[in-house]
C-alpha cells in the first residue's frame, strides 16, 4: 500500500462535491491545476497500487476501488495524478480515473493521509 499526505487543497475543490469528483495531483502541478486539485506528496513512490477491489483511504474514510482507468497507475506514479469518482454508472471510466464506493464525497483536510 502506498501512502501520501495532503499538502494543499485548491479553492475550487469544494465545487466538485456535487459531481462527486476529487482530482489528485502531486506537488509539480501547475498553478491552474492547483486551483481545482488536492495536492499530495508521496512518502514512497507508488508501484502499480490501483487495482479493482483494493482499498483507498482518505483520512479516516475507506473506499473500495470499483474501476481503474487504463492510464491511472502510470499517471499516479509519474505525476501523482488521478481523478477519483465517488459515483458509478456514469459512462466508461476515463483512462486517468478510478471509480470508488461508497458514493460519498470525502472530508478533506491538509495533513490527512491518502493510502492506495
Amino acid at each position: 500500500m502506498s501512502k501520501s499526505n495532503i499538502i494543499e487543497i485548491g479553492p475550487l475543490v469544494p465545487a466538485f462535491e456535487e459531481e462527486k469528483i476529487v482530482i489528485l495531483f502531486g506537488p509539480t502541478a501547475t498553478n491552474e491545476l492547483r486551483e481545482i486539485s488536492v495536492i499530495h506528496e508521496f512518502q514512497e513512490t507508488p508501484n502499480n497500487s490501483l487495482h479493482k477491489g483494493n482499498k483507498l483511504h482518505i483520512g479516516n474514510q475507506e473506499y473500495i476501488i470499483e474501476e481503474v482507468g487504463s492510464e491511472a497507475n502510470k499517471n499516479l506514479e509519474e505525476l501523482g495524478h488521478i481523478s477519483v469518482y465517488f459515483r458509478s454508472g456514469q459512462n466508461e471510466v476515463l483512462p486517468g480515473a478510478i471509480v470508488v464506493s461508497p458514493e460519498v464525497f470525502p472530508t478533506l483536510a491538509v495533513g490527512d493521509s491518502i493510502q492506495f
